[in-house]
């Protein structure tokens, strides 16, 4: 086997990084060879609007999709957080590297926390979810919708237009920018996007022999968790039009803890629920139930008509 594979990727620098991380991998542990075919996606070129107004993170995935089926790539690599519940029925996951820090950070150049921001003071985000969590703890903050890649979203705090902003603490991380996190959000008390942290693959259904493959390289414990965040994302028919946070653990005993929670846009509705068990379709459908139960479906409609 001497094939080299096809990498459809976003061509900012994270997606850039996340897209050699992966061809490292599977160049040291697989036959194939790889090379990099960056894209520019339309959620890449519309930043004048929110994701929710648009169609949402799908946007991110389409023009690399298209690729796969033209057979001008192989596979795409994607931050799992960016894909969709439910993908279009020619594709599937086929790998999931061990997940990193899967938290949010709070970014700032002269605030140490959410708690240390002035009445009144912008943050920057254009997550639902994250926007929810904000006015939860501070309802007299002000939220601005903030878009772009990561140096940019930096550029535009470090330009004066917002007090804070909130990123993910693995893209920081992962472009070497640790040291502008002030604070990093956590559970309990804080919950991520679903998938957060996580890196995949994605390759068509056709594809199944490089999938097998690729499939070796899965690190099984992120697998399982992603797999019940993203059972509990499809029950809930989740999307960045609404504020679902989830998170979950892999235990020693091989059961999961998954918590999650539906937030309304304000901040001031906010459910929870959290459950362990060993099948992770059966236990992110099981939490998706209950938060239902406590009224998830209303909570959810709001940020919705929001958007």
């Amino acid at each position: 086997m001497n094939k080299t594979i096809t990498i459809a990727t976003r061509e900012s620098a994270l997606a850039l990084w996340q897209s050699r991380y992966v061809a490292s991998i599977i160049e040291a542990k697989t036959p194939y060879k790889t090379k990099l075919l960056p894209m520019t996606t339309e959620g890449d070129q519309r930043l004048e609007v929110t994701l929710n107004k648009i169609g949402g993170k799908g946007l991110f995935l389409k023009e690399l999709e298209q690729s796969m089926i033209a057979g001008d790539a192989d596979i795409a690599v994607h931050s799992m957080k960016d894909v969709p519940a439910n993908l279009p029925e020619d594709f599937q996951i086929c790998a999931v590297f061990p997940r990193a820090d899967e938290s949010d950070a709070v970014v700032s150049n002269h605030f140490n926390d959410l708690y240390e921001l002035p009445a009144g003071s912008v943050v920057g985000t254009s997550s639902l979810r994250r926007q929810a969590q904000v006015l939860s703890l501070r309802p007299d903050l002000k939220i601005q919708p903030l878009r772009g890649n990561v140096n940019t979203r930096l550029q535009k705090l470090d330009d004066g237009q917002y007090a804070a902003i909130i990123l993910a603490s693995a893209g920081l991380i992962r472009l070497g920018f640790e040291d502008r996190i002030k604070t990093r959000l956590t559970t309990p008390d804080w919950l991520p996007a679903v998938s957060q942290g996580a890196v995949g693959i994605e390759c068509l259904k056709t594809n199944q022999g490089l999938a097998n493959v690729l499939a070796e390289l899965t690190d099984e414990r992120t697998w399982q968790c992603i797999r019940a965040e993203r059972a509990l994302n499809s029950k809930l028919n989740g999307s960045c039009s609404v504020a679902i946070g989830a998170h979950a653990t892999y235990h020693l005993d091989d059961t999961i803890a998954l918590k999650a929670g539906v937030f309304s846009p304000d901040g001031q509705q906010a459910i929870t629920s959290r459950q362990q068990g060993y099948d992770p379709i059966e236990l992110g459908e099981y939490v998706a139930n209950e938060l239902l139960a406590q009224g998830a479906k209303e909570i959810l409609a709001l940020g919705a008509a929001e958007a």
